[in-house]
């Protein structure tokens, strides 16, 4: 019997080879990577900019005479190295603090550390199974558009675009900027003027390698994800030697758990700042459709990273209490850099180059995983069909790639960002949730689906009443904050209306057109090549 079929939302239009424009009205077929048909049929409604008919003569074709579509490249080790570097910011040496400020003493947060590991790991098998059932790159969108439909997988891509990810991008940029001029300004602080500007060269820079190259863009990520694991296992061997030395007070059996609040709030906000820590570790199904063997890769990469990530966390923790008291932590700016200043003394240096290295592998990251959400959603016709165009020679996302780091840039204007991230602290727990519940409802109304990938119930179970938890949680904690995000996620329901349902005048379509074909030209991009089929019951 025949598998079922995952119904694509959305139609795109096809480049047309000769000078003559023509638009596609018959029925679409999509194939995925792995043999499945999407079929949709098309209709000028569905597109947010129509995207143009353009002519692409041959001699602008690759040398090779490839296919131009974004190419299979990211290897396993590419892969795990795009969780870990993604995860791992600058969070766990700056300000590991959350954790610890709630349970009050060493013992109780080194284990919540590891229980929150062993959750995140329960989401990321769940996206295992996701990624290898929707083999669709796009993450979190992908998935809320196949289960819940076109206006709420909109909202997402709306936040996303808006708020989430250039904020996030922006902040990270910044904290690398100001850890790379405080050796510059050691008596005062960093100017903003300075760190905003070097913030930008970040961005501006690592969008050129990732606009240049997949496999440049993948190196870039391995290197630095290296640079930071090495960072963390100094600290965790230099803590071992303390250790070693048995002058460890605060971790002693009678020290250990001494101070430790009990409290149900305590244990609550314990676990909401140590998942927040963990976030990350579901970039890597933003790009499912270029890896090399997502069906293996993908799986794998989770199993493999989630691990060392949780270890690495509760290792360095714990290496952190043989020499800093808890009160001390929660009271330090920069934990790693006062750990380094006692054991290296006149290399302590080292430590903020560190957090440095790891910010900027942690942009670059999150660029390349943004570019494919907006590529993946101009793609399914939710935004400007310039955004869905690849390099003719290069195969990457370069348009997307532009417009992500001006996004990013954009934020240099605000004064206080971190208020605006405050607003949206539950939304990423509720995308989350209603993935992997998404992927509930596939198991009960498509029990025939492929499944490379099928964890057991207990897992998704489980982690979608934590997403319930966090959501709740959020609100308790925060909840003018939060409900001031829930309206404007909501304000892209005018948009959704206005830019994708709403069937464009004669005169709009064309200035798309037109703004379409200035975008392929000056970016030496085209639309995604995709091969058409003839529907078939």
């Amino acid at each position: 019997m025949a598998e079922p079929e995952l119904k694509s939302r959305s139609s795109r239009e096809s480049v047309a080879k000769g000078a003559s424009q023509e638009k596609i009205g018959a029925v679409e077929a999509d194939p995925n990577r792995d043999g499945q048909i999407v079929e949709q049929p098309a209709s000028p409604s569905t597109h947010m900019v129509p995207a143009p008919t353009a002519t692409v003569p041959a001699t602008d074709s690759p040398a090779k005479g490839e296919k131009i579509e974004l190419k299979r490249s990211i290897t396993l080790f590419n892969g795990v190295g795009m969780i870990i570097g993604t995860i791992i910011g600058s969070g766990i040496f700056v300000t590991p603090t959350g954790v610890v400020k709630e349970t009050g003493s060493a013992g109780l947060s080194l284990i919540v550390w590891s229980a929150c590991g062993v959750i995140s790991t329960m989401g990321a098998l769940c996206y295992a199974e996701l990624g290898t059932t929707i083999t669709k790159s796009g993450g979190d969108y992908t998935y809320i558009l196949e289960v819940y439909g076109e206006l709420v997988a909109f909202l997402k891509l709306w936040v996303e675009m808006l708020i989430i990810r250039p904020s996030s991008q922006y902040v990270v940029s910044l904290v690398f900027a100001t850890y790379l001029l405080k050796p510059l300004y050691p008596n005062c602080p960093v100017p903003d003027s300075a760190a905003k500007l070097i913030a930008c060269l970040c961005l501006t820079s690592l969008t050129f390698v990732n606009c240049i190259s997949v496999r440049a863009a993948t190196k870039v990520q391995d290197l630095f994800t290296a640079s930071k694991l090495l960072a963390l296992i100094i600290i965790i061997i230099f803590g071992f030697i303390q250790i070693g030395t048995g002058d460890v007070p605060y971790l002693t059996p009678e020290k250990a758990f001494e101070g430790s609040k009990l409290g149900v709030d305590n244990i609550v906000l314990a676990l909401y700042s140590g998942l927040f820590a963990f976030g990350g570790w579901n970039y890597l199904n933003y790009v499912t459709e270029e890896m090399i063997n997502p069906e293996r890769n993908l799986p794998l990469s989770i199993i493999i990273s989630m691990p060392i990530v949780t270890v690495v966390y509760v290792l360095t923790n714990l290496a952190y209490f043989t020499t800093i008291s808890p009160e001390e932590m929660v009271e330090s700016e920069a934990v790693a850099v006062s750990f380094g200043e006692y054991h290296l003394g006149v290399m302590s240096w080292l430590i903020p180059v560190f957090v440095g290295l790891s910010c900027f592998g942690a942009v670059n990251g999150s660029l390349f995983t943004s570019a494919r959400l907006f590529y993946a959603g101009a793609r399914e016709g939710q935004l400007p069909a310039a955004l869905g165009l690849v390099h003719t020679d290069l195969f990457t996302p370069v348009p997307s790639l532009i417009f992500t780091c001006l996004l990013s840039m954009m934020y240099t204007i605000s004064k206080d960002i971190f208020s605006v991230i405050n607003l949206f602290s539950f939304f990423t727990w509720l995308c989350v949730g209603m993935a992997i519940a998404g992927m509930l409802w596939l198991r009960y109304t498509k029990p025939d689906l492929r499944r490379p990938i099928k964890v057991y119930l207990f897992i998704p179970v489980t982690f979608v009443l934590g997403c319930v938890f966090m959501i709740v949680v959020s609100f308790w904690a925060a909840p003018f904050e939060c409900l001031v995000g829930s309206g404007i996620i909501l304000t892209g329901i005018p948009a959704y209306l206005l830019g994708y349902k709403w069937k464009k005048p004669h005169v709009v379509q064309k200035v798309l057109e037109i703004f379409t074909m200035f975008c392929q030209k000056i970016f030496m991009s085209v639309p995604e090549e995709r091969e058409q089929h003839e529907a078939a019951e």
